[in-house]
């Protein structure tokens, strides 16, 4: 049989195999994984953590036995439930941390079924550096188009909008599963970790025809906890600025919508204003805690806006944004969703 260890030298060549099968514990494929791989864990979490124990406290040699117990009854359950259908002539790549005795013990039972299994040099590690090394480089060939425009300007929707149009857009906020801001923590939908994230961008930029613009809000270095690469940013902020200009009340009036979860819950709310408290006096900072408690929602986010969010607008998109300096700019009094599809249309000369 062929050698089975496969030396990856760029992502694409992992398109060459029929089935990417990742043999690290479920909590590890959370965490981040290659995408379209599947999960057959040869030892779950808490096997993983009983072997990891044993090798500290005990000794290697009743670590090995344990876990190649575990490794044996996992294996055989992975196979009767999952690949015993596919034909001789199937050609999956195993993938564990580094590519070691994990993803070798799988490797080793499909080659000697008949398989053409192979093993991936480095494991998940190799992986995550060519993602690196990706994110690197290609941000940097898009061109981009950027939406910018104060807080609560409608600029996600804004730009959801121009991607039904049928333009490319590179979704930051969504890929975050965050909003941006202090309060743009989202109900029931916990950030994806870094690498998490890193994958998916990734894999969204990679999809791009490099010969058309590519739409995508302006954003800081960060969105909630998750950073964005270092190529990408550089070239946002050098790239064509699309500047919306709504109007206060309609801004208010979007904010009130687009965050009607925080208004059924209050004490959420001011837990996630708590970050400002040291940025405003004490009483302007109660006052807003008070209006949260008492529901009085559009004097809350008016004073937002003009004391917080608003001044800090415009110190950083003038300093950050080159294209802003004349930027393309799009009125508006009208952030409903019929004029949200309007502005995009606008934007796209449609």
């Amino acid at each position: 049989m062929k050698h089975d260890i496969t030396c990856v030298g760029h992502l694409g060549e992992l398109s060459s195999f029929d089935e990417i099968i990742d043999v690290r514990s479920p909590a590890e494929f959370a965490d981040d994984h290659i995408p379209g791989s599947i999960n057959c864990p040869v030892l779950d979490n808490e096997q993983r953590i009983e072997v990891g124990t044993l090798y500290k406290q005990v000794s290697p040699f009743e670590a090995r036995k344990v876990g190649a117990a575990h490794v044996a009854e996992n294996i055989a359950r992975h196979l009767r439930a999952r690949f015993l259908e596919r034909p001789k002539t199937w050609r999956p790549l195993v993938v564990c941390w580094r590519g070691g005795q994990r993803s070798g013990s799988l490797t080793h039972v499909f080659r000697r079924i008949g398989w053409d299994a192979q093993q991936l040099e480095g494991g998940y590690r190799t992986y995550r550096r060519l993602v690196m090394e990706s994110l690197a480089v290609l941000p940097r060939q898009l061109r981009l188009k950027v939406i910018c425009g104060a807080t609560g300007s409608g600029k996600s929707r804004i730009l959801q909008a121009i991607g039904r149009l049928g333009e490319q857009i590179l979704d930051l906020e969504e890929l975050a599963c965050h909003k941006g801001s202090v309060l743009g923590v989202l109900p029931n939908a916990p950030q994806p970790s870094q690498r998490m994230f890193e994958s998916r961008l990734l894999t969204t930029i990679q999809a791009f025809d490099l010969e058309r613009p590519v739409y995508v809000e302006a954003e800081s270095r960060k969105i909630g906890s998750l950073h964005l690469p270092a190529a990408l940013i550089e070239t946002m902020r050098a790239g064509e600025c699309v500047n919306i200009e709504a109007s206060f009340a309609a801004r208010v009036d979007f904010l009130l919508r687009d965050y009607d979860y925080f208004l059924a819950a209050p004490e959420w709310l001011n837990a996630c204003l708590q970050p400002l408290r040291g940025m405003h006096s004490t009483e302007t900072f109660l006052r807003w805690r008070d209006y949260a408690c008492d529901g009085q929602w559009r004097p809350l986010v008016g004073e937002l806006l003009e004391q917080h969010y608003d001044p800090l607008y415009s110190r950083s998109q003038s300093h950050n944004y080159a294209g802003f300096d004349a930027p393309e700019t799009v009125t508006t009094d009208d952030l409903t969703p019929a004029g949200v599809e309007a502005v995009a249309r606008r934007i796209c000369g449609r």
